[in-house]
């Protein structure tokens, strides 16, 4: 049976025997393949989740294209990061199985099965999501079905501003098979010369989609469209006039991604990385996508010249091919088809106008909450003002990515010029953002900022920044730790966590922690408070889930909550279902990947597991021990996955004070007991969404917490007006 089937599991205990273990007794084989759930077919399952959405009929309609394209997207990089690395693997002749107990070949031959699946499902939720569009005049048409007038316009838009774009490449003895670059769509058109009925030719032409140029051309003053490829094929007399087109036929290549070289023999890193970038433009072709109905001698020529295997690497599809450029209808400004906007209200303690660094001196620590409260007015802020702040010496930043719109590096830049120590760690490995990066890190490098690339062996994933300020009594440090990227864009749609804080023992933590960052040096670096990778956060993770189990009495029973993106670390797995047979309590909140199987008989039947989807992506982490009533929680960068905990630089914090403790406290809450935006695993790793059983369940955990920042903002407005010296009141959130 395959471990991902919907079927209830074949497994049973190691012990058949019916007396109840003791609890240091764990009748299961924890080195069992059938306890770990592969990472891939999970992270598929996840996509089945976000796919549901875009059926979902509660949920406003461009909104629903938006998770097609989303998914769509999400296949996409699945191929270039996950296949492509099972590829690898197989190239290199490794049969070793994973801990799931699965071969590389055989984890490739299951993933192929289930993207089918998920394909074949996309298709059928399209059509229907097409055809509602209908009723709101929005349509996809095909250019043969259009009036004349509309054909002419068409034309002539094409002619004008995408014709000499367009580059026909012949394939013949002369004309050797061109390069075809990553997710580009490209038509490969049969021809015959005129008076010649047995001289025919192959030419591809790629579709010149991006950089400006829509792949749904619009028809004037209705929301009709058709597609680019659509245009072109039927305007073939362009390119290749007096011709005879006997066949156009339509197909997509996904290259590899994984490209990565090892470091530690590099002498150049940003010249390494610069090379990589040029390697993966011309890395091996992993899937090529084509029509249905395709000539089958196109095919296998295809396949040849791509160097794939025809029966498992070129995939057929029926309808549309590259769904993720959907993302450009989605765009249309339809209110009604839209979910109601989201605006981020500004953090409480940040309405008032006063120097930052004295707000968190008086105030803080402040737990920021994105994308429900502004990462401009937060983030930032804090940036914005260390930049010009006459008392503020040096700043210093972890960079793992970061986009076109946030002010971040304007910030840092402007922090230079006014004379101020910065120094950034710019990762320049951070997955389909290393060119951003490498121009990132020039444009500061020019402007005098000391821009280094972390740690040799290891991604710099954690996100810190801390500000050194001479304040009245002396030099403080301030820290904006965070689980997200200084990132405006996904700020704003992702729900992620930061802390503002002046701990001095968490302060002094931040400047070893970019001591080690700066030089690479590890001897007697010691933390009191943070917890960073790859030096401490596994064993810390691994002693408190072993102290829950030593705690746990039937009197004050244990509790372990997780909300993270990924649980894929066996370790920590097994330490989970360990601490569940003992007793203790185990929430677990996973976006995706997850390899721990809740609900097994005699071993995780204290456990759950659950997924939220919604209008946001779900990217924050948080680790939640009772600790026998001394509670801890901590929020950070890191993922319970082995990359994160042990190869990647992470960087997770305590979150000490009582008032941000509660705002943790109600995320948990409300995100286990969301019965409307929640799914429940299964003990095989599929899962039901839950349905609310009543009117006051129909809200969603994200809608929630949109609804309690606006409280919080209302709340403090009200304390403004009526209390001006609001700042001595400890408990306005």
């Amino acid at each position: 049976m395959s471990k991902q089937s919907s079927a209830a599991p074949d497994l049973a205990p190691a012990n058949d025997s019916k007396a109840a273990p003791l609890p240091s007794e764990i009748s299961w084989d924890l080195d069992s393949p059938e306890l770990y759930l592969n990472r891939e077919l999970t992270w598929l399952e996840f996509n089945k989740r976000v796919l549901q959405q875009a059926e979902d009929a509660r949920i406003p309609l461009l909104e629903r294209l938006k998770f097609m394209a989303i998914v769509s997207s999400n296949l996409d990089e699945f191929f270039m990061k996950r296949i492509g690395g099972l590829k690898q693997q197989v190239g290199a002749g490794l049969s070793l199985p994973s801990v799931d107990g699965r071969t590389p070949q055989q984890q490739i031959n299951e993933c192929h099965l289930e993207v089918q699946k998920l394909e074949a499902r996309k298709r059928t939720i399209l059509r229907e999501l097409f055809n509602a569009l209908k009723e709101h005049d929005i349509a996809i048409l095909n250019f043969n079905d259009l009036k004349k007038a509309d054909q002419s316009y068409l034309q002539d838009y094409y002619y004008q501003n995408i014709f000499p774009l367009v580059t026909p490449q012949a394939i013949d003895p002369a004309h050797p098979f061109p390069f075809i670059s990553n997710l580009s769509l490209n038509l490969l058109v049969q021809v015959r010369y005129p008076g010649k009925s047995d001289k025919t030719s192959l030419t591809r032409i790629k579709v010149p989609v991006g950089s400006g140029i829509p792949r749904f051309l619009k028809l004037p003053d209705r929301n009709h469209f058709v597609r680019l490829e659509d245009v072109i094929s039927n305007n073939l007399h362009l390119l290749m006039p007096d011709m005879e087109v006997l066949s156009c036929e339509l197909f997509r290549v996904t290259r590899n991604a994984n490209t990565e070289r090892n470091e530690e023999h590099a002498d150049d890193l940003l010249s390494m990385i610069q090379s990589e970038l040029r390697e993966r433009r011309f890395a091996p072709i992993v899937r090529v996508q084509v029509h249905k109905d395709m000539d089958e001698i196109h095919r296998g020529m295809l396949a040849a010249e791509l160097f794939l295997d025809e029966e498992t690497d070129v995939h057929e599809v029926e309808g549309m091919l590259a769904m993720r450029d959907l993302f450009e209808l989605v765009s249309l400004n339809i209110p009604e088809l839209h979910d109601t906007p989201h605006r981020a209200i500004d953090h409480p303690e940040l309405k008032d106008t006063r120097n930052i660094f004295h707000i968190i001196r008086e105030r803080g620590p402040l737990l920021l909450q994105h994308p429900y409260e502004s990462f401009a007015t937060s983030v930032e802020r804090f940036l914005k003002e260390a930049s010009s702040d006459p008392k503020v010496r040096a700043i210093k930043m972890t960079l793992y990515r970061t986009s076109s719109d946030t002010k971040v590096v304007e910030y840092l830049i402007r922090a230079a010029r006014n004379g101020k120590q910065v120094a950034v760690v710019v990762e320049l490995k951070a997955r389909f953002d290393e060119a951003a990066n490498i121009r990132w890190a020039n444009r500061m490098e020019e402007a005098g900022i000391h821009v280094t690339y972390g740690v040799i062996g290891l991604k710099t994933h954690s996100k810190i920044v801390l500000v050194v300020r001479k304040d009245y009594g002396g030099i403080k440090r301030y820290m904006h730790i965070g689980t997200g990227n200084y990132h405006a864009g996904t700020a704003r749609l992702y729900s992620d966590l930061g802390i503002l804080t002046n701990d001095e023992e968490i302060g002094r933590d931040a400047t070893e922690l970019f001591n080690y960052l700066t030089t690479g040096y590890t001897p007697r670096r010691n933390y009191s408070k943070l917890l960073p990778s790859p030096k401490m956060l596994k064993q810390a993770l691994l002693a408190k889930i072993k102290r829950e189990i030593k705690l746990h009495s039937p009197e004050q029973p244990g509790l372990i909550q997780f909300k993270m993106n990924a649980l894929e670390d066996v370790d920590i797995t097994r330490a989970l279902y360990e601490a569940s047979h003992a007793g203790v309590k185990v929430d677990l909140i996973v976006r995706d990947t997850c390899r721990f199987r809740p609900g097994l008989e005699g071993l995780s039947e204290n456990a759950q597991v659950i997924g939220i989807v919604g209008r946001f992506l779900e990217h924050t982490r948080i680790y939640y021990f009772q600790n026998g009533g001394n509670e801890e929680y901590f929020i950070g960068s890191a993922d319970a996955m082995k990359r994160n905990l042990e190869s990647r630089v992470e960087v997770v914090t305590p979150v000490e004070d009582p008032k941000l403790r509660n705002e943790l406290r109600a995320i948990l809450d409300t995100q286990l007991n969301d019965q409307r935006s929640a799914w429940d695993m299964q003990p095989d790793g599929s899962y039901i969404q839950r349905q609310p059983a009543s009117d006051d369940q129909v809200t969603g955990s994200q809608e929630l917490l949109i609804q309690a920042a606006e409280k919080r903002a209302k709340r403090m407005d009200r304390i403004l007006k009526g209390k001006p010296k609001y700042r001595k009141n400890r408990n306005i959130r």
